[in-house]
């Protein structure tokens, strides 16, 4: 349920952030730091652009600070190490970092969850249990999806906010903490809040610093420093030899759109990797990715396609790369796209894009 480590003004800063959880390249059985990463990263981040640079001065300024920060993006694009990165170069590495993910415990849990619960104060509730607002108490506790939580809850995590102070289900005693809060989501919060699905009090709260991390295909001139680290990484784990790409293969990954953003750029570098076998160069053969997003405006309009035709294929795109940006949640890429969850349902159904999932 979740993962724990030991470990008004408004900013707006747009960011770069990469999945680097440890810098390691494999030379026969040697394992070694590569320099180029030591001048291109912070913390658990790797980049040389300039947006990347900007997010390492951005980090330092602000990870000393006990100011809430919200961190937007599309999935995949690395906003947890963000978290990571601020609480490992605060004064509170050496306590505890811990990491819940709202939309993934059931909405009648999730109180229990975050602020524990007395013996007794529901059906199932056979002991107290200290919620994860205590232990991370003193250090920093990341909120992932913080656009996925309830009404009720939101008036709950403001008070911990502006007191510190909250109180377990079922006890009649506040307790209070010293927590550090950094929140996540990939939707607009503005836009929740004008819809009345998010507190506009409690956006302020949480919006002191915004950070946001773009997706992949804003900041290309990243793409051949990560493919070295994630294919170095990838042959190690799996006991192959050292390997590079070659300028055609890297190509065709510098033209893709990644929807998936930089997770789905680890992936299809693993895959290339065990596909290759031992051959130490990986061409541009082994991919079978697009070299331009499918479904353009400007394929539509030289294929000859009659405009309902055209119009069914943008709508077919949008909604499944809505989908996968949402991991298929499809209540959320409803409210995305504007329509209603029944109409969504539908329209996959329709178009047959559980086949792509």
């Amino acid at each position: 349920m979740f993962h724990a480590l030991t470990a008004a003004n408004e900013m707006s800063f747009t960011v770069c952030c990469v999945a680097i959880a440890s810098d390691i390249e494999n030379h026969g059985d040697e394992i070694i730091e590569p320099e180029a990463l030591l001048a291109d990263r912070f913390g658990d981040m790797v980049g040389r652009s300039d947006e990347m640079q900007k997010l390492f001065r951005i980090l330092r300024r602000i990870a000393g600070s006990n100011s809430t920060v919200l961190i937007q993006g599309e999935n995949g694009t690395g906003k947890e190490l963000i978290a990571r990165a601020l609480h490992k170069n605060s004064p509170r590495v050496e306590l505890p970092f811990v990491v819940q993910n709202v939309a993934a415990i059931p909405g009648e849990l999730i109180e229990s969850e975050l602020f524990g619960h007395r013996k007794g104060a529901f059906s199932g509730a056979h002991r107290d249990r200290e919620g994860l607002f205590e232990m991370a108490n003193h250090g920093t506790f990341f909120l992932d999806e913080i656009g996925e939580m309830t009404m009720p809850l939101q008036v709950k995590l403001l008070r911990v906010l502006q007191e510190g102070t909250f109180l377990p289900v079922g006890d009649t005693s506040f307790r209070k903490v010293d927590v550090r809060v950094l929140c996540a989501t990939n939707r607009d919060l503005r836009d929740e809040v004008k819809r009345g699905a998010f507190r506009e009090d409690l956006f302020f709260r949480i919006n002191v610093i915004t950070v946001t991390a773009p997706p992949l295909r804003h900041r290309r001139e990243d793409i051949p420093l990560l493919a070295d680290y994630f294919i170095a990484r990838a042959a190690l784990r799996h006991d192959l030899p050292r390997k590079t790409l070659a300028p055609a293969a890297l190509e065709r990954l510098m033209s893709h759109a990644w929807p998936g953003n930089v997770r789905e750029l680890e992936n299809e570098l693993e895959k290339l990797v065990i596909l290759s076998g031992e051959d130490k160069v990986i061409e541009d053969t082994y991919i079978q990715l697009s070299s331009k997003s499918r479904n353009s405006f400007a394929d539509m309009a030289t294929a000859n396609l009659t405009l309902p035709d055209a119009v069914e294929a943008l709508e077919r795109h949008m909604i499944l790369e809505v989908l996968k940006r949402t991991n298929w949640n499809k209540s959320q890429a409803a409210r995305d796209l504007g329509v209603s969850r029944r109409n969504l349902i539908r329209k996959v159904a329709d178009f047959g894009l559980e086949e792509d999932r």
